[in-house]
């Protein structure tokens, strides 16, 4: 889709100004003395490593804070590897190393999140980021521990709703945030608390309690494309206000063996959907979780850790007259035990056992697809030995059970749609080797391989008819086979001390990856009334088809000045995937083009602030259905205080796309790139308080 206002079409320089950086990076940390990388991911880590063999992503305090926004994809989008869907600003999920949907896990305290934003662009992932303590991110795959959804890695939100350790008296956090290019008034607030019940046990609790409120979108001012049609220039992404609360009540007994506690969760959130401008979204999930581990004190076992919830979730679809169009619900059980075993012959390692569950419905004129019920059981098993010399390596296997079932047209259908009911089953395995070695200088080499495989959902398999949010009529293929493919990675990394450069090689092979492709076909839908025109959509198919992916991720941080007058920080980061359908010889649709983002820190006593510079090339490696992405340069300021009040408390100010510069995220699909930049020049500001 073309830019809709004039913007210069000069082709940049990719590569002398953003390989020069990497360059000045090595230089400057090639005299710094050695020390450990001390960040411990939990996530992906069930041995408790103090680093994993995968590459990840970690955003907590005031990194958090400072990326926080409405989404979980745009809080994460710009981190090495991550990109967003970008369906407007309240429906955007992560997309990894150019995978999205059910190839990215979004996890809820290391289980399940169970949602429709996988079905549609224009869903929203149910976990809000105003309550999230901190963001985990595996990129590459997470099969094994995660299963066949985790192709493409995994995303955590934790929070600490079901607490794992003592309280000691009361403490209490709180976050308010207003301003920005939506006018955001949003405020989150923690209290947590314990009682001692004397020989090292006792009872440890926790509350919250969030809201959110946004306007319409401020963007730079644009010419807004619809249907291929340009309409009056705008400088708001219309219908993109949201209204969004939510809260948890949560406790456990907590003793020195361990921990068993529950916890209850709602979320609501109303929205608008852009390419639908007369229609809202409201949606509810509510999440009843239990989280139990335990060092038994038997023979050979170290600890079990058993993890389980019950999610109800309902969406529905609002037309301007208050008419529910499509209502979609779903029932989803999960749960997850984890049994870490006694070293033996030098392995460490744990086996698990996997189980969910969901039933699925959608009801009303845009369900385009049966009403279903999935089932998979799994198991797997992980080992990590340590050769001496510190070279680390690791080996799992994983196999699953999958049964996708349709219960076609209801009995009652006056048109036939989706046919009689049907059932699937699938047998997943998967398995994985990794390696870690330690080198002289602070550095370390890593590698790994894995061979995957996904069952494919109940919209690959069964979806026929209308999808509003991508403007097609998408049809599935029952006969789809598992989705497989075969992951090879290799890393190299460099701490010392406050500095460090890390790099990521990758590439992917789908022997059969599950496109949503076009057919070249139209779809007539008649008229409702008599006297107004017919629809025509273009006919989308899921069918399988070989595609590769590939690419980079560099990341690096220097300390500048240390000390007096002040701390001078330096981080930069660099990024591209590139994705090829082989069959068609034409690229994968909606991979982020080559990004770069570099920032500055400075920090004297009580006062920090910095500049980020995010950069993304023009994305013109798209296939024949789509257009090219310009690119753009965008700049931010931001700057925090510590106050002087009891406890931790800071307050920050950020001025966002400075020169307001207009830009299109090219991980969009079509139909809402064009009616949705990203956000323009604006002011906001918040206040965080621990006690």
């Amino acid at each position: 889709m073309t830019s809709n206002r004039p913007i210069e079409r000069r082709r940049p320089s990719r590569w002398l100004p953003i390989t020069t950086v990497p360059v000045v990076l090595l230089a400057q940390v090639a005299v710094a003395q050695t020390a450990p990388d001390s960040t411990v991911v939990i996530t992906g880590n069930p041995l408790g490593s103090e680093r994993t063999l995968q590459p990840s992503v970690v955003l907590s305090g005031n990194g958090l804070a400072l990326r926080r926004a409405a989404t979980l994809g745009e809080t994460l989008d710009g981190t090495p590897g991550v990109s967003a869907t970008g369906f407007g600003p309240n429906a955007s999920r992560p997309v990894i190393r150019g995978l999205d949907g059910d190839r990215v896990r979004m996890l809820d305290n290391g289980g399940a999140s169970i949602d429709a934003s996988s079905l549609s662009f224009d869903h929203a992932v149910a976990i809000d980021p105003l309550v999230v303590e901190r963001l985990e991110v595996l990129r590459g795959p997470a099969v094994l521990l995660y299963g066949g959804s985790a192709t493409g890695g995994v995303v955590n939100a934790i929070n600490n709703r079901i607490p794992r350790t003592a309280m000691g008296g009361l403490a209490a956090r709180a976050e308010g945030r207003g301003g920005g290019a939506t006018n955001e008034r949003s405020a989150a607030a923690v209290l947590e608390g314990g009682v001692d019940l004397g020989g090292g046990n006792g009872i440890a609790w926790h509350a919250d309690a969030f809201g959110r409120r946004t306007d319409d979108t401020r963007t730079p001012t644009f010419t807004p494309v619809e249907d291929g049609t340009a309409l009056d220039p705008a400088d708001r992404v219309r219908n993109s206000a949201s209204r969004g609360e939510g809260g948890a009540v949560g406790a456990s007994f907590v003793g020195s063996a361990g921990h068993a506690g529950f916890s209850g969760e709602t979320y609501r959130n109303k929205y608008g959907v852009t390419v639908e401008p007369d229609v809202t979204i409201r949606m509810k999930r509510e999440r009843q979780a239990f989280s139990g581990g335990w060092k038994p004190g038997l023979a050979g076992i170290e600890a079990i850790a058993v993890d389980a919830a019950h999610t109800r979730y309902r969406h529905e679809e609002v037309e301007g007259t208050g008419e529910v169009g499509t209502t979609f619900r779903s029932t989803a059980d999960d749960a997850r035990v984890e049994v870490r075993h006694a070293p033996l012959a030098g392995l460490r390692g744990v086996i698990g056992l996997q189980w969910e569950q969901m039933d699925f419905s959608a009801l009303g004129e845009e369900a385009f697809v049966p009403s279903t019920r999935t089932r998979s059981q799994a198991a797997f098993v992980l080992e990590e030995f340590q050769v001496p010399g510190a070279v680390v390596l690791s080996a799992g296997l994983r196999g699953e059970r999958v049964r996708v079932a349709s219960d076609g047209d209801p009995a009652d259908a006056t048109e036939v749609r989706f046919g009689a009911a049907s059932e699937r089953t699938f047998s997943p395995r998967s398995v994985s080797l990794g390696a870690r070695m330690p080198l002289p200088a602070g550095l370390s080499v890593s590698a790994a391989w894995a061979s995957s495989q996904r069952a494919p959902t109940y919209y690959e398999l069964f979806a026929n008819g209308v999808h509003v949010a991508t403007a097609a009529f998408e049809r599935g293929d029952a006969s789809l086979a598992t989705e497989r493919n075969r992951h090879t990675e290799l890393g190299l990394a460099w701490t010392s001390g406050p500095h460090k450069v890390e790099v990521q090689w990758f590439t992917t092979r789908f022997s059969n990856y599950i496109a949503l492709d076009a057919t070249g076909v139209d779809i007539t839908i008649p008229a409702e009334n008599p006297g107004d025109p017919d629809e025509v959509f273009p006919e989308y198919a899921f069918r399988a088809v070989r595609a590769k992916l590939s690419g980079f991720e560099l990341e690096g941080r220097t300390r500048l000045l240390s000390g007096a007058p002040m701390t001078l920080d330096l981080a930069f980061t660099l990024d591209q995937v590139k994705g090829d359908n082989l069959d068609s010889g034409e690229p994968l649709p909606r991979i982020a083009p080559m990004r770069a983002r570099l920032s500055l820190e400075a920090s004297r006593g009580a006062l920090r602030g910095g500049l980020v510079v995010r950069h993304a090339a023009e994305q013109d490696r798209v296939p024949a259905t789509d257009t090219a992405t310009p690119g753009y340069t965008m700049l931010d300021l931001w700057a925090g205080i510590a106050l002087p009040l009891p406890g931790e408390a800071s307050a920050y100010a950020k001025v966002g796309n400075v020169t307001d510069r207009l830009g299109f995220n090219a991980s969009s699909i079509a139909t809402m790139r064009g009616l949705a930049p990203l956000p323009g020049r604006a002011f906001s500001a918040g206040l965080r308080w621990r006690w």
